[in-house]
Formats: structure tokens, sequence, C-alpha cells
């Protein structure tokens, strides 16, 4: 009690005046109660004021109990303060303390997941491979290209309208674009939308005439193709023929159902080198740009997967290694690659994504200290 009492008037020491009964004990263990009157103190400035003592009350327990309650009040403030710092400190080190953390602070803002999952496997899905997906070219890296029946398709349409054939650097310079994006953009011969489409859709069954419906997996691509099934990696297919031909020659060749999304012809209204094709595939995947590989073969495609802001793999079936040193990564054969090297390349966690363009820094110049360099004309010579 008088521990209790002590602890009180420590505490509040300058809140209020304190008198009234103070319970001691003697030595024989008898409690015996004492009235005593303490001096009023006030503080002005630096110097000690006393003040006349307060009358004496008869019963004090009132005032005990609230110097009681007072002190219990000022316990649990210090409690809960130290509580609430030991929380914060263990937030800051990222301290698991077993209690649910408030909701701000988890899940994490991850812009690379899907919102629609809420993050119920966020840990399952990054130990698996479902974090990343694979867009596909679909000639000259899952089946075999043919340059030369392009070019003869190309001089047997120049030859029917009448237009002069292209150079060769004129060829190399619109493979992987849309014919429709060639005849208007690079070889000129029409501005008709409608013509434009008619020679272009003439041009495709011309090819296709030329093809012979044969068709060829490249190198190790099959066997890629069904790796990638395996570990339940979204695939998604690119082309620039039109989406029938495109479908049938997939039913031909038995891969149907291997793809999760297909972009053909008719969905963008550019091709290579702008990234509008794997943009959208990505789009119809439901991943960002940074989450998603591209497979091709030429520097058009590197350049706009680079564009597009995502890996790319080159696959040198057409080209020399050396020429598509612009990739991220080049190999011979698609089965070269393992799932291990996806996800290498594929990692891209610095700073969450936070990386954006270059921000532009305007350069001042210092101005030198350097003697002028003008001449003064003196005017009263003239």
């Amino acid at each position: 009690m008088a521990v209790m009492e002590s602890i009180a008037t420590t505490s509040l020491l300058g809140r209020q005046p304190l008198h009234g009964r103070i319970s001691v004990r003697d030595i024989s263990c008898k409690q015996k109660s004492s009235n005593c009157q303490f001096p009023v103190t006030e503080f002005i400035g630096r110097r000690i004021v006393l003040s006349h003592p307060l009358p004496r009350l008869k019963v004090d327990r009132l005032v005990n109990s609230l110097v009681k309650a007072r002190a219990i009040e000022l316990t649990k403030e210090v409690h809960a303060y130290r509580e609430e710092e030991r929380t914060q400190r263990n937030r800051n080190y990222g301290i698991d303390t077993g209690k649910d953390r408030k909701p701000k602070f988890w899940p994490p803002e991850n812009r690379a997941d899907r919102p629609s999952l809420h993050n119920p496997l966020f840990r399952q899905e990054r130990m698996g491979c479902g974090w990343f997906a694979a867009i596909f070219e679909w000639e000259g890296v899952i089946i075999k290209d043919n340059p030369e029946l392009e070019e003869q398709a190309w001089l047997a349409l120049a030859e029917e309208k009448g237009k002069s054939p292209p150079p060769a650097f004129t060829l190399r310079r619109i493979e992987g674009m849309k014919n429709e994006q060639a005849i208007s953009e690079i070889l000129c011969w029409s501005r008709d939308p409608a013509e434009v489409k008619r020679m272009a859709a003439r041009k495709e069954d011309m090819y296709q005439a030329l093809q012979g419906g044969v068709y060829r997996f490249c190198a190790g691509s099959s066997e890629f193709v069904n790796v990638l099934m395996h570990y339940k990696i979204p695939m998604a297919l690119v082309s620039t023929r039109p989406r029938e031909t495109l479908e049938a020659a997939i039913r031909k060749i038995g891969i149907e159902g291997c793809f999760n999304a297909i972009v053909a012809a008719e969905d963008v209204y550019r091709g290579k080198p702008d990234p509008a094709m794997f943009l959208y595939a990505a789009q119809l995947l439901k991943f960002i740009s940074e989450r998603c590989i591209v497979f091709g073969n030429s520097n058009q495609t590197v350049e706009a997967a680079h564009d597009a802001r995502m890996k790319c793999v080159a696959v040198a079936n057409k080209h020399c290694v050396y020429e598509l040193g612009a990739a991220d990564l080049v190999v011979r054969r698609l089965d070269e690659l393992s799932v291990v090297d996806l996800k290498n390349l594929a990692d891209i966690e610095s700073a969450e994504f936070g990386f954006g363009e270059p921000k532009l820094v305007m350069e001042t110049e210092e101005e030198e200290d350097s003697p002028s360099t003008s001449t003064a004309v003196d005017d009263s010579i003239f």
C-alpha cells in the first residue's frame, strides 16, 4: 500500500496537491494511521513558492482511489507504447512475429500477378513455372520457313499486277511484315485500302499454292513445346498469316490445344518490327510484358521484342549466331534450352519492375571565369 502510494505520488508530482492520511506499519506490524499535510508547491519560473496548506480532510478514500486509478492508467499507457514501438521495429526489420499483418502490408503490391487471384497461391506459383509466359513465332521457330517461296510469290504478284519487280534488299526488308503493310508502305503499289486488301489476299493464295500445304517442324521445336506443356507454362503463337490458314496448319501437324492464345494477321494492324503482335499476345495471356519471353529467328523479332520490353531468344536456323547478337540468348535448336534457362532469363525482380524510360537530365553549362574576348570601340575617335 505504501509502495503504491509512493509511486503514485512520484508520478503525479506537480499535477495536483497531495494531502491526507498515510498508512504506516511499525515494527510490531500494527497498522497506524497518521494525518499529515504537505505544503502545496507552485512552480513560477525557476523559483519554488510555498503556499499555505489546504484544510485537512477527514475522509480521503476517494482521493486514494483516484490516485490508484491514475497510476494504473499511466502503467497501461507505458505498456501500450512499448508494444507499439516493438511491433514497428519488427516490421522495419522484417521479423515475422506470427501475428496477422495489417491489410496494407500484406499481400505486397506486385503488378506481375493477376489481380483476379489476389495472391492465394503466390508462393506456389513462384516455386513453379506459372509466373512467366512464352510467345512463339510460327514460321522459323515452330515450322520451317522457305524465304525462296516468299520471294517467288512477291515476284509473281508484281508480274500479274504490272508492277516493277522488287529488288532483293526490299524483299529482305519486308520479311515478317503483314502483306498489307508491305504493299502500302514499302512497295508503294497502292494506297486504296480495298485494292491493298485484294492484292494481299492474292499474294497469300500464290504462296499457299507454291508451298503446297507441306509443313515440317524445326529441329527440336516439337520436343520443346511438349516440355513447356508438361511444366504448365502459358504459351502463345503469333504469325502474320491469316487465322484460317494458321489454324488449318496447326491441325495438320497435330499441335492443336498446345497454345493458350493465337495472334493472326487479322488481330493487329502492323507486323514486325512493330511490337503490336507480342503486346496483344501478352494481353491475351494476362501477363505483363516483362514476364514474357519471345522466340524468333530474325533481328526484326529481336527489335520488336525489346520494344515491347520482353526478353528474346533467337534461333539461329536462318542467320548466323553472330548476326543475332542483339538477342538475350541465341541457340541453334530449341531443345538446347531448359526450364531453368527460361527462369533465369525471365528473372527480373530488380526494383519490382520499377524501371522505366530513362529520365532526361538537362545539362547545365558552367560559366567559366575567362577573360572577355569582346573589343570595345571608342566613339570619340570618330
